[in-house]
């Protein structure tokens, strides 16, 4: 059984490793965008703006409805980089809509405004997936997140001892692994998973498809 790697910004598809690499919605993704690879597509909220939004999400929807498409994103919210939050609310909402329209799961990028998305998730009562990508806050965040019924990726960030996140692994099954842009391979992510989760990489691996499969993206 391969390795799953739900979120990459790494191109090359390697033996052994199912990856969804993320692209983000700009002018090269049209040369770029494959046919048949697993992707996601987003705008994210580093770059976005208003005044492009219309285009880009006409774009947008075309695009994401490919099968090969199986996330919306990386999307989200981010109080130190990008437009000011306001902006980047409703740029979020727009492709939140969308994820709905096409019934695929969300995986966002969240930085210090995690309030505001739990807001956003309550208000519109989404219904598809919400995967915090690359966690990496506390415990106590993280089990407010999970209460709240979003999913958590882990990155890098289980690497380290006692991290908010490697406590978080070892007491939830429903959760992904990813290297995001890291160097690191997801198989050390997934070696050091298996030890906190004190069970072999085989049985971890099956059950990161059987997640995947839970939100029918197989």
């Amino acid at each position: 059984m391969d390795f799953l790697d739900i979120h990459t910004h790494q191109a090359a598809q390697k033996k052994d490793i199912t990856s969804i690499q993320s692209l983000s919605l700009t002018s090269d993704i049209f040369l770029a965008m494959p046919k048949t690879k697993p992707i996601s597509i987003g705008l994210h909220p580093w770059y976005a703006t208003l005044d492009k939004l219309e285009m880009q999400m006409k774009y947008m929807s075309v695009l994401a409805s490919q099968q090969n498409v199986k996330l919306i994103g990386e999307c989200g919210l981010d109080q130190l980089k990008g437009a000011q939050i306001e902006n980047q609310i409703s740029i979020l909402e727009i492709q939140i809509k969308l994820a709905e329209k096409l019934n695929k799961p969300l995986i966002l990028h969240c930085v210090k405004a995690f309030s505001e998305l739990i807001e956003i998730k309550d208000r519109l009562k989404v219904n598809v997936p919400m995967i915090i990508h690359g966690f990496n806050k506390n415990e106590a965040l993280g089990l407010q997140l999970l209460k709240k019924g979003f999913l958590l990726s882990f990155g890098t960030a289980i690497l380290k001892e006692n991290s908010g996140a490697s406590k978080l692994i070892r007491n939830t099954d429903l959760f992904f692994l990813e290297t995001d842009d890291s160097e690191i391979q997801i198989e050390e992510i997934y070696n050091a998973a298996a030890k906190l989760k004190n069970c072999s990489v085989d049985a971890l691996k099956a059950c990161m498809f059987a997640n995947w499969k839970k939100l029918d993206l197989l």
